[in-house]
């Protein structure tokens, strides 16, 4: 089939494709006589398992560093996910997504409670950060030198008027 027409069945675009092609997730596929790529369902399967893993928020080069054991998630039925050696590329992957994710949940569940502490009038609780200087903790003691508009008497700051003539 045309690349249109596996791009349709695969629910992508040709432009897909061709990036997976580039990016060594999708062998080169056959070409016809006049240059044209022809897909088998192999590759479509395999197209198919590409965007459910990025989908599941893996990325290129993750699924780059395990490109030769993508085609075990095409067969039906699939491999269970703990069948991965330990030590494998992909088992790298999936540990260090897993753990992403984990920090993600932990960082939304913190904002969440912050969210619904302030939705039910309680003050938000204060967190060290950069913005601590905001509410009144800055380290800073020493008062800041006048800005130069302070040093002129009132009756000096303004700017004198320019005129111009035209000619």
């Amino acid at each position: 089939m045309r690349i249109g027409d596996a791009a349709a069945a695969a629910g992508t675009t040709p432009r897909a494709l061709r990036f997976y092609e580039q990016r060594g997730l999708l062998p080169p596929p056959v070409r016809t006589a006049s240059g044209q790529r022809e897909y088998g369902p192999g590759e479509i399967a395999r197209v198919r398992v590409i965007r459910e893993l990025l989908a599941l928020g893996l990325t290129i080069e993750d699924l780059h560093s395990c490109a030769d054991r993508l085609d075990l998630l095409t067969q039906d039925p699939p491999p269970r996910c703990g069948s991965v050696e330990p030590g494998a590329p992909a088992s790298g992957v999936v540990g260090r997504r897993l753990a992403a994710l984990d920090a993600e949940i932990n960082r939304l569940a913190t904002l969440r409670e912050t969210l619904a502490r302030c939705a039910s009038g309680e003050p938000p609780t204060p967190s060290p950060g950069p913005a601590d200087h905001l509410r009144g903790e800055s380290r800073i003691t020493a008062p800041a030198p006048p800005l130069p508009s302070e040093a002129i008497p009132p009756d000096q700051r303004a700017l004198p008027r320019r005129t111009c003539q035209i000619g």
